[in-house]
Parts: C-alpha cells; sequence; structure tokens
C-alpha cells in the first residue's frame, strides 16, 4: 500500500487546492491508495480537490473551520496502526509533544506536522514522520511531501517538489 502524506498546505482557495492536487496527482502521488493530511489545510475542501482519492485529516492549529475533522486520529491500513496529530510547540518540543500524545498507545507511524520542517526516523519502533510543506517550506530547503509505503515492512521517505 502506497500512502500520500501532507501536511500544513495552507491553502486559501479552491483554485489554490485544485493546482497543488493536479500537480501531486500527476507526479509523485499519481499511484497512491490514500491520502493523509496532517493539518493546516486552511481551505476546508481541500480533500475534495484530491477526489477520488480517500483522503483522511486532522486539524491544525490553523484549521478553526474544521470542526468535524478530529484534532488526533488512529487508522489502521495493512495491519500497521498510523497514528496522526498536527503538532504544537516549537522546535525539538514538537516531537516531545506528538510522543507524549500518544504515549499510552504507540502506533506503527506516527505522522505530523506543524513545523513545515520535514523528518522521517525511528523512535524505537514507531517511524515519525513529518512531510514538511509542500507550498510553504519555511527554512526547509525545498517544499516537500511524504510517501509512505505499508507492506511487510514500513518505509518513508520524503520527497522534494522542486
Amino acid at each position: 500500500m502506497k500512502i500520500g502524506v501532507l501536511s500544513d498546505t495552507h491553502i486559501n482557495s479552491t483554485l489554490d487546492g485544485q493546482q497543488l492536487a493536479m500537480q501531486l496527482m500527476s507526479g509523485v502521488f499519481a499511484d497512491v491508495d490514500i491520502i493523509l493530511h496532517a493539518g493546516d489545510h486552511v481551505y476546508q475542501d481541500l480533500g475534495l480537490c484530491f477526489a477520488p482519492v480517500d483522503w483522511y485529516a486532522v486539524r491544525g492549529n490553523l484549521d478553526r473551520s474544521l470542526v468535524d475533522v478530529p484534532v488526533k486520529r488512529i487508522l489502521i491500513f495493512n495491519g500497521k496502526r498510523i497514528g496522526m496529530v498536527h503538532g504544537w510547540g516549537q522546535g525539538r518540543d514538537i516531537v516531545k509533544n506528538v510522543l507524549t500524545c500518544f504515549a499510552d498507545d504507540m502506533p506503527d507511524v506516527l505522522i505530523f506536522g506543524h513545523s513545515h520542517q520535514p523528518e522521517c526516523r525511528w523512535f524505537g519502533s514507531t517511524l515519525l514522520f513529518n512531510p514538511g510543506s509542500p507550498t510553504d517550506p519555511r527554512s526547509a530547503s525545498a517544499p516537500t511531501v511524504g510517501i509512505l509505503t505499508l507492506n511487510d515492512k514500513i518505509s518513508g521517505r520524503i520527497i522534494d517538489l522542486i
């Protein structure tokens, strides 16, 4: 199973959402089975721009209008537990806060955002995965998204969009 992962898109309009979806779906997300978004969509209907691909999301600190989107969730795909939360805090506190949020029920993969900084590393038996931002890389070297592959093993990679 191949999963496209986004966060911190900060999309403001249908047109911007459609342009991002077209870029990703004709490129790095062309063969994904589902898409996960770790918050700060901003545009409330962003998921519709990626239809018909299944879309699962959590609410970020800038997603005030997304009252029906959970702040935290655990999904199961191919027998692997994927935890999602946007994150909060600054610097290394973001990872600490995200880990604390799932401390009682640590998933196989923990997807988060907030920092706009891509990260893909193991913490014990959990893959910590922040796809960065495809639209607002801030101090990252490039706009980025993530790809998770769930087979017998879990693998993740960050993809630069330039």
